[in-house]
């Protein structure tokens, strides 16, 4: 791989630092807010979880984004990649805990539209319906484990020691399976733009293991996340935790199993296969927002107990940076293909 190749990567790889830095909040941020997890045991737990989700499950949500718009010159890959990179980046920086799908997607449909490629309107509002979907299925799922956890409480009556320790282990577990989760569905947003032209080859270690090109990027994208995740995420993990609704340890608990289990729905091919195999409708192998998740699943808890504790006017903000995002990454895609291929003379497309 030359020198060249390698600087159309940087891009991808800030898009994953902006996404840890980001959507760490998500698996972490209610544990962290709450003060049962220290920042630096989330930081460390989130790394190692989120480079074995991407490249062992990675490959089914980074398909679709192929689909929406197969990128086939790296130059352009790497503006896509930039223009979602700065976007989420700008997000981050006021604090806001934005969707790095949202701004990969926006990105995708102004190269769509620079490089005059036709998007594909039936896979468009498929991904669209999962932005609606998503934080619904995850309020729906909190304000089960929520109820569930109540229902316990009230009938085996745990001394409180025993909840302490049983609420640390289980936001360990549920922070290690969203960490999982968010490689596994969220790496198509770092690296997917990147797989049609990827300049890696397929190479088999010990005559055994096979590495693909895709699993090479997608290792790649997910160390960048890591960083991320170590170097900037704990601004957003407060917003997450503490911003939006005041939350027990248990209710943070919930939220972070609900989102945890949207992301790995929407990404497991095995699920998928599962239900088609036995006729049942399956659920789309679609890249989907992770802050949208927890978000929903801090809502539905909040619902639960009546609403009044709901900081909307955070929810607001929140809500404009979600349709902020992907208008702004648009523009962005728009702008810097324009000058990569008539000032710079690098092809953006084929």
């Amino acid at each position: 791989m030359d020198l060249t190749a390698l600087f159309f990567l940087t891009s991808g790889l800030l898009l994953g630092w902006s996404l840890g830095a980001n959507d760490a909040a998500n698996v972490f941020g209610t544990a962290v807010g709450t003060r049962m997890i220290r920042f630096t045991t989330a930081a460390a737990i989130c790394s190692c979880f989120v480079i074995l989700g991407a490249v062992i499950s990675g490959a089914g949500a980074a398909g679709t984004l192929g689909e929406l718009g197969a990128i086939d010159a790296l130059p352009g890959s790497f503006i896509v990649a930039l223009s979602a990179a700065v976007t989420v980046y700008l997000m981050t920086k006021s604090g806001l805990p934005v969707s790095t799908t949202q701004a990969i997607v926006g990105a995708i449909l102004g190269w769509n539209l620079f490089s005059d490629n036709p998007t594909h309107s039936g896979l468009l509002l498929k991904i669209l319906s999962t932005w609606l979907v998503c934080p619904l299925l995850a309020a729906g799922i909190a304000i089960l484990l929520f109820w569930l956890v109540r229902f316990y409480l009230g009938i085996a009556k745990p001394h409180l020691l025993r909840i302490d320790a049983y609420t640390r282990l289980g936001l360990i577990l549920a922070g290690a399976l969203g960490a999982y989760g968010l490689g596994a569905n969220n790496i198509a947003n770092v690296m997917g733009v990147f797989v049609p032209s990827s300049p890696f080859t397929d190479f088999t270690i010990a005559g055994a293991i096979a590495i693909s090109s895709t699993q090479q990027l997608f290792l790649m994208g997910s160390i960048a996340i890591a960083v991320g995740v170590i170097t900037y995420s704990e601004r957003v993990m407060l917003t997450i935790g503490q911003g939006l609704l005041p939350l027990t340890p248990l209710a943070a608990w919930c939220a972070v199993t609900a989102h945890s289990i949207v992301l790995i729905l929407f990404a497991s091919r095995g699920l998928e296969h599962f239900l088609a195999s036995r006729g049942l409708p399956t659920i789309p192998l679609v890249p989907v927002s992770s802050s949208q998740a927890v978000v929903g699943a801090v809502i539905g808890i909040g619902l639960l107990k009546g609403g009044t504790a709901i900081r909307w006017r955070t929810l607001g903000g929140i809500g404009l940076g979600w349709i902020l995002t992907p208008l702004v990454a648009g523009v962005f895609s728009f702008i810097g293909l324009f000058f990569m291929q008539n000032v710079f003379d690098q092809p953006v497309f084929r």
